[in-house]
């Protein structure tokens, strides 16, 4: 088998993963939510409004603030919706899956053991940047 083939099939398995699955749903019902996306519409366009603002000679520097205070809150009320959450929290754990699947096959190219290299990157794990030599935690 070439190696194209065995990474189309690497994109099979990773479509047919519960993290992925719980992505996919989440996207959806995210994408479906219409007063969630009329709030990130909103918050784009007042972001925008912000920006055209900021860029006048004659900024009217109480306005910016007052948007700058209404872009918050859109911003809270966004990522506080629960479907939102819901989102944020799939997405990294596909994130996460992704990073591992990505790490494995990078030090595989830089000639580590594909079969026993960790599955997460040294600064992913509780150990930090220095990895897991100290500690033995994660890999």
């Amino acid at each position: 088998m070439d190696i194209i083939q065995m990474a189309r099939d690497l994109g099979t398995a990773i479509q047919q993963d519960p993290r992925y699955k719980a992505y996919e749903a989440a996207k959806e019902k995210n994408d479906s939510n219409v007063e969630l996306q009329k709030r990130i519409a909103d918050f784009h366009a007042l972001k925008a409004e912000i920006n055209a603002e900021q860029r006048k000679p004659d900024a009217d520097r109480a306005r910016i603030h007052k948007m700058n205070d209404d872009l918050r809150d859109l911003f809270m009320s966004i990522n506080n919706d629960p479907d939102m959450v819901a989102f944020e929290s799939a997405r990294e754990g596909m994130d996460a899956v992704l990073d591992s699947i990505n790490f494995i096959i990078t030090a595989s190219a830089n000639g580590k053991d594909p079969q026993t290299c960790p599955d997460t990157p040294p600064e992913m794990c509780s150990c930090g940047a220095g990895g897991c030599a100290g500690c033995a935690g994660c890999g």
